[in-house]
């Protein structure tokens, strides 16, 4: 997939339906290479878990125009491609594993990266969450030490201030409770997507890290939806 840097970088650069038009070509030659990829990595999570199911591509995939209705940022594309893999695909609000492919300071993202984790839930799975971790917060620190070479997301544009209401100010994991989304992320280079199979390679070795997060995490997602 060596071609997506350089076309987003040009894109970013070139943000209008005029220029878009005129290289659509070349994007639907990255569509391409994006479906093949993703086919692959598909099968390359489910090797460890299974619990993904037989997912499409599109169950895992994103349009690259903008939703601008509610934005000040009228620029019609994205500059960047992600692909989610999780159970039930990416609108299930599951915790899933998440690619990332862009340039390098095109966003506050920073680049590409990986990502494992459970994106803005809707509020009883948030409280579901926060309550585990408030209960479980040892087993839930654990399972971040055992994602070697990611970090926890510290958003501190997105999180809570204070505790939420009903959780003790004094407890230990009190800055994971804050927090409104709960993911793992690690960075690498864009060079990285020259080679498409030590990208799938890479991708499938450090997903699998992730895997005692994510279960541990959609335990507590499958926990509010059995309650409701």
């Amino acid at each position: 997939m060596k071609d997506i840097i350089p076309f987003l970088k040009e894109l970013s650069k070139n943000n209008n339906k005029d220029w878009f038009t005129a290289n659509k070509p070349r994007y639907q030659a990255i569509q391409k290479e994006v479906k093949d990829f993703t086919e692959k990595l598909i099968a390359g999570i489910a090797t460890f878990d299974p619990a993904i199911g037989s997912l499409t591509v599109r169950d895992c995939s994103y349009r690259i125009y903008r939703d601008t209705r509610f934005s000040n940022d009228k620029t019609p594309y994205k500059t960047h491609i992600g692909i989610f893999i999780c159970k039930g695909g990416k609108n299930s609000g599951n915790v899933g594993y998440y690619l990332h492919m862009e340039p390098e300071n095109c966003s506050w993202l920073g680049g590409s990266m990986l990502a494992t984790g459970l994106y803005a839930p809707e509020p009883a799975i948030l409280k579901s969450v926060r309550e585990d971790i408030l209960s479980n917060g040892a087993d839930f620190v654990k399972t971040i030490k055992l994602a070697k070479g990611f970090e926890w997301d510290n958003d501190k544009e997105g999180r809570l201030s204070r505790p939420p209401k009903g959780f003790p100010a004094d407890s230990p994991y009190i800055e994971y409770i804050k927090q409104k989304s709960f993911s793992l992320i690690q960075g690498f280079d864009e060079k990285l997507l020259a080679d498409d199979k030590k990208l799938l390679d890479f991708c499938v070795k450090e997903f699998k890290k992730t895997k005692p997060y994510a279960d541990h995490v959609n335990r507590a997602v499958d926990f509010a939806r059995e309650e409701n």
